[in-house]
């Protein structure tokens, strides 16, 4: 499949940004900085990039979350909910000055961002310097309603399983979350946005792993991304009984079996240390230690704000 990464130029390395599965790579050919369309599987063989040993003046790829509020109450979340919430001309300034940044990869999450009117007009905003792939986390509550004016604004949209089965992910999700979260994958691939899935990785669902990786083949759903619980927010709580080391992980997700077509990536607590946030009052930070820290706390008033010191720094 033939679908929009981000390219920049990096002292001659040029790193290829995939918004669906989150990951950088290293190209092996010429690839124009800006941009461009690329075949999924082949992007998939290049090897990865580690941010740590490049010249970076502003991060690879970022998260934001313009949007507090949330239509679910899941108990393993992980946001920070006394945050104040951008009003809708902040969230256009805060949009236009990740577009300058020349940040790669901008992935729109919150709270629930399909509860933003304006999240087409974000994602436009975003990607009108023709430098940036944007793609949107969404428990999927929403999505089969607005699927359709997602398409022409999206790169690629990430959808949250907690489980393969109704019966495991309404646990943490809530009644009906399931059957509205698979509707709305079908009616994303159906408009012809690229589906990445995504399961927060605890113990109590790492044994439905392998049935998510074949629902994903089943639903066009392009791959599945298992993410480490962090144990931050409302998920402090849980994190005894739920908490998986990286090595459990990676022993849960190696020996699966991947279906032809379907992209598999296992983010690991170490992978997202050094991450950008961006939330919604306006302040950005780093991640550190595992991603359950910060290394920097500085308000965005302009492109050059998300240029964070990096941890261990001394600016």
């Amino acid at each position: 499949m033939i679908r929009a990464f981000a390219a920049a130029i990096f002292d001659g390395t040029t790193v290829v940004h995939d918004p669906a599965v989150g990951t950088n790579h290293l190209p092996p050919r010429p690839i124009p900085a800006g941009c461009v369309g690329l075949d999924d599987h082949e992007v998939a063989l290049w090897p990865l990039a580690d941010p740590s040993v490049l010249a970076l003046d502003y991060p690879l790829s970022m998260c934001w979350s313009p949007i507090v509020r949330c239509n679910l109450t899941c108990p393993q979340c992980l946001d920070d909910k006394s945050v104040r919430e951008s009003t809708a001309e902040e969230r256009r300034v805060l949009a236009s000055h990740i577009a300058a940044s020349g940040v790669l990869g901008v992935d729109i999450s919150g709270g629930e961002p399909l509860l933003l009117r304006d999240l087409p007009d974000l994602a436009h905003a975003i990607r009108s310097t023709g430098t940036s792939v944007v793609s949107c986390t969404t428990n999927g509550w929403h999505l089969a309603r607005r699927a359709g004016e997602l398409s022409g604004a999206l790169d690629a949209i990430r959808v949250s399983l907690d489980g393969a089965t109704a019966a495991t992910h309404d646990t943490w999700r809530g009644q009906d979350s399931y059957r509205r979260a698979v509707k709305g994958i079908c009616a994303a691939v159906q408009e012809g946005l690229f589906v990445q899935l995504q399961m927060v990785l605890m113990q109590a669902n790492e044994h439905e792993a392998q049935k998510l990786l074949d629902l994903a083949a089943r639903l066009g759903a392009g791959g599945v991304t298992f993410l480490q619980m962090l144990p931050i927010g409302d998920g402090a709580a849980l994190a005894a009984e739920q908490v998986l080391t990286d090595e459990q992980a990676q022993e849960t997700v190696g020996p699966l079996t991947v279906p032809p077509g379907v992209r598999v990536r296992l983010r690991t607590r170490k992978s997202a240390g050094g991450f950008t946030v961006l939330r919604a009052d306006g302040f950005a930070w780093r991640n550190t230690r595992g991603a359950t820290g910060i290394s920097a706390f500085v308000p965005v008033t302009g492109p050059d704000d998300l240029r964070l010191p990096t941890p261990g720094s001394s600016s």
